[in-house]
């Protein structure tokens, strides 16, 4: 199915250009609208958004295409993407939007969709909408009378607080840590300090200054210099690096030693397994995590079931298979028995829990395995090229797998969220796997040359 709006993660773009204008965003709103009224009652959908500027563009704009085919509109102001998700679900609403771009700079934007159950839209209804979004929708617009009412709400942010200090058990608080988390200026820079403190930890707060223009401007998950120089400044047992829209993490240790979604993944799964609340012995990863992940799982008894990269797609998969822990090298992770999509902070408690609960530094606990050498290249494309297509970048793919043999590994995609092609490479030999990963990039380059 040609997809024209959707991505895969929700629609996303630089703002005021196509497809992230007021007037799509409002054909957005009526179309998602349409598509969820089922039944006689008042429909309602939950808006949240990050702190970008033009999320006071395309806020507005989503309201008066929702209000306009009769759905009432419950505007939260700067949450993260997690909150949304459990709000639609404890509000009992139709429909939650997230208006965010998550770790991309603050010029781009994007709209992200979940159903009723807070679980994002499958392949099947973001198509439904896409075809409303192109259709003539004039003659399904509410009656007057019918119109849906918009309303700001202000205690929505404390009720995911709460619910995020309840994921931590309750007979451990974070007494005695001195923890550094960075917000990345954006979605979590007033939620994610709060609970951290209400749970008893010392907090030193970076990224919390939001201006429209400084998310994930050298702060956050994507930009980790400043949050590894606090940890070293203050002495911090932790850090805690959040993306845009806090639905991805990394963790610093405190040697400064960056900690990925692989290795928290790593922790979470062997931390469920012993205490018999893994649903199933394994998890569910994409394929860009590691193969030394994949060894130490089955070093547990444990499998790793692999998706296409997107937490979306991982999520289906753990509801698929009946999985409860899964998630990205990126840092997204999917805690089922807590959330329906990616949640940056409810993840850091769980490692900060094993943290207390083992009695042992960061360092020692956060570092599960070594990972093989993994090389990511990002090669910017222009226009609407396909450059996988042509024959000397199929050539150059082929030749460098075949370098690599059975001791690893080639993956090639492009980016569902940016005009990039991703090239990674994975082996036991890292110079024969920068040579392969050079090899590729230079033959995409040539194709736009």
């Amino acid at each position: 199915m040609t997809r024209s709006y959707f991505g895969t993660d929700g629609i996303r773009g630089t703002a005021n250009t196509w497809p992230i204008t007021p007037d799509v965003a409002m054909r957005v709103g009526m179309a998602a609208g349409l598509a969820f009224r089922r039944g006689d009652h008042r429909h309602r959908v939950v808006i949240g958004k990050d702190t970008r500027l033009s999320g006071y563009m395309i806020e507005p704009a989503l309201t008066a295409g929702f209000t306009a085919v009769g759905v009432d509109v419950f505007l939260t102001g700067p949450v993260p993407t997690p909150a949304v998700s459990m709000l639609t679900r404890s509000m009992r609403a139709d429909l939650g939007v997230m208006i965010s771009a998550s770790h991309n700079p603050y010029a781009d934007n994007g709209i992200k969709l979940f159903g009723p159950d807070g679980y994002k839209l499958s392949d099947e209804i973001e198509g439904e909408i896409e075809s409303l979004i192109e259709s003539d929708m004039s003659r399904r617009l509410a009656a007057p009378a019918d119109l849906g009412r918009a309303k700001r709400v202000d205690g929505e942010r404390a009720r995911y607080v709460e619910f995020a200090k309840r994921t931590l058990p309750r007979n451990l608080s974070l007494e005695g840590l001195r923890v550094v988390i960075d917000c990345a200026n954006g979605a979590a820079y007033k939620v994610a300090p709060e609970v951290l403190w209400e749970l008893g930890a010392d907090v030193v707060s970076l990224g919390v200054e939001p201006n429209g223009l400084n998310i994930n401007r050298e702060c956050g998950s994507t930009s980790l210099q400043a949050v590894c120089a606090k940890v070293h400044e203050v002495r911090a047992d932790i850090g805690i690096a959040l993306d845009g829209d806090a639905d991805r993490v990394i963790i610093i240790d405190e040697k400064g030693q960056i900690v990925d979604g692989d290795q928290l993944m790593a922790v979470i799964a062997e931390s469920f397994a012993e205490d018999g609340r893994l649903t199933k012995p394994g998890i569910v990863a994409t394929v860009m995590s590691n193969l030394g992940l994949e060894k130490y799982l089955g070093s547990k008894k444990l499998t790793l079931h692999r998706t296409k990269v997107g937490d979306r797609y991982v999520v289906e998969a753990m509801r698929a298979e009946g999985y409860n822990v899964g998630g990205e090298q990126s840092g997204h992770m999917v805690l089922t028995d807590y959330s329906t999509t990616g949640d940056g902070l409810v993840a850091a408690l769980q490692v900060l829990a094993c943290v207390q609960k083992l009695g042992r530094p960061v360092s020692e606990v956060c570092h599960k395995f070594e990972p093989l050498p993994q090389i990511l290249r990002n090669v910017r494309i222009r226009g609407d090229g396909k450059p996988l297509e042509t024959e000397i970048v199929v050539q150059a793919i082929a030749a460098a797998t075949a370098r690599l043999g059975s001791t690893g590994r080639i993956l090639v995609r492009p980016s569902g969220t940016e005009p990039l092609i991703r090239v990674m490479g994975e082996g036991e030999n890292e110079n024969m796997v920068l040579e392969a990963v050079d090899d590729i990039v230079s033959a995409i380059n040539r194709t736009a040359a």
